[in-house]
């Protein structure tokens, strides 16, 4: 559900931005959170794709993880 209306909305791949107003922050406050060794921005970075200069994030991955709805990321 929340994958299909992801890939409708943004296509396959999410800019930093989109990613940002997805998780209600602002693009500069989630590069900052991404740059953490927490659990949360390891998943996150994880979907990250970089095109030459420019850093997306796949947006089934991004899904996934919004999906989960365990504390800790581990689906239990």
């Amino acid at each position: 559900m929340i994958e299909n209306t992801l890939l409708h909305r943004f296509g396959p791949l999410l800019s930093i931005a989109q990613l940002a107003a997805i998780l209600d922050r602002s693009p500069d406050g989630l590069r900052i959170s991404l740059r953490t060794t927490n659990e949360w921005a390891r998943r996150i970075n994880k979907a990250r794709l970089k095109i030459g200069r420019r850093v997306y994030f796949r947006t089934c991955q991004i899904a996934e993880i919004l999906s989960d709805t365990s504390p800790h990321g581990t689906g239990n």
